[in-house]
């Protein structure tokens, strides 16, 4: 799906200085993205910082989208809720990575190994929320092998889904706890080193926290499936970054733990990790600055017929926020990534 026919984009990015925008300015780079010049917006405190040698953080106002192809946003629910239109209206077209637009029937929500076809001719394109990625792109594969009934979630999240100011405090708590002094926490409602608690998202009326609505009702937007039964349950774990889950999927009919591993082996964007012998499957460690999505321990749910086990991680910055929002930018533009910018995005971190 191309909608853009062009040689070479100005791209900007609105939240350059959070975690997942220092991320699309190292993906973009890394991918060797076709840019004719990079902008970079972040609040007004960091107006003026120096990313690299030609980048300068500069504030948003009106007219800064003009000659704009490209902007990526990811600076939260309200700056995109006030700045996306002033984009569009000034001729971008828009990949958020907010919850801003993502249940707007009018806008896709997009991951482009599973519904790139949903984005024809929009301007404004939606990046899931972090955890339903991850689920999807492990589900999405045996959803087309066999028809899901049902799935039962927990999660284990990093501090990087709550930015760099939280990945920051868990180091710091942690050290503190370590040295037996106090420590005074800004970003994290409960103690954080050594320790894990429910999602600190927004209560609900339903009791179910903002992350897990949103990792139900995205999950059945990304898979066209309004009505697939999926229960719960969040959890903020002391790990710095990378995402795990645990799925309990029931299938509609059966679906074996080989031709499961089978399919999801040659799924793009997956790579499965299982050493039965050795009690060996991915980590945070092994996700952790990489592009797939790993999957393991795969196996047949003894409770149930119909039903199958996974553990999936993968990692929050990445594929889960800004890898596929440039992916997106790739398909629209018709862009392919070298062989080699692949290979390099997938070595482990030295």
């Amino acid at each position: 799906m191309k909608i853009i026919a062009m040689n070479l984009f100005n791209v900007a990015i609105i939240g350059a200085t959070g975690a997942v925008g220092q991320e699309m300015l190292r993906v973009l780079t890394e991918r060797k993205f076709p840019l004719q010049r990079i902008r970079c917006f972040a609040s007004p405190q960091s107006v003026g910082k120096k990313l690299n040698e030609t980048t300068t953080v500069e504030s948003l106002s009106e007219g800064c989208f003009k000659n704009i192809d490209i902007a990526l946003f990811s600076a939260g629910k309200k700056i995109s809720l006030a700045y996306i239109p002033q984009a569009l209206n000034e001729g971008c077209l828009v990949i958020d990575n907010s919850s801003a637009y993502r249940m707007d029937s009018e806008v896709p929500l997009v991951i482009p190994e599973i519904n790139l076809h949903t984005i024809k001719d929009h301007r404004l394109i939606a990046s899931p929320n972090c955890t339903a990625s991850m689920i999807t792109m492990a589900l999405f594969p045996l959803h087309q092998r066999v028809k899901i009934r049902r799935i039962v979630v927990t999660t284990y999240q990093a501090a990087s889904g709550a930015g760099h100011r939280a990945m920051v405090e868990l180091m710091e708590e942690t050290k503190a706890m370590l040295e037996h002094r106090p420590y005074q926490r800004t970003v994290m409602p409960q103690p954080y080193g050594f320790n894990l608690f429910p999602h600190n998202a927004p209560m609900t009326p339903s009791h179910y926290n903002d992350e897990e609505v949103k990792v139900i009702e995205e999950t059945r937007k990304i898979l066209s499936e309004p009505s697939l039964r999926i229960g719960v349950t969040c959890v903020r774990v002391p790990v710095l970054r990378a995402h795990s889950i645990a799925l309990n999927v029931e299938f509609t009919s059966p679906l074996s733990a080989t031709d499961a591993k089978k399919t999801l082996e040659q799924s793009p964007g997956i790579k499965v990790l299982e050493e039965w012998e050795n009690n060996r499957f991915p980590m945070p460690l092994d996700a952790t600055e990489q592009n797939e999505v790993f999957v393991g321990r795969i196996r047949e749910d003894c409770s149930q017929p119909n039903t199958l086990d996974l553990w999936v991680v993968g990692d929050q910055l990445l594929k889960g926020a800004a890898l596929n929002a440039i992916q997106i930018a790739e398909s629209l533009t018709g862009f392919a990534p070298s062989r080699g910018a692949e290979e390099d995005a997938s070595c482990p971190a030295s």
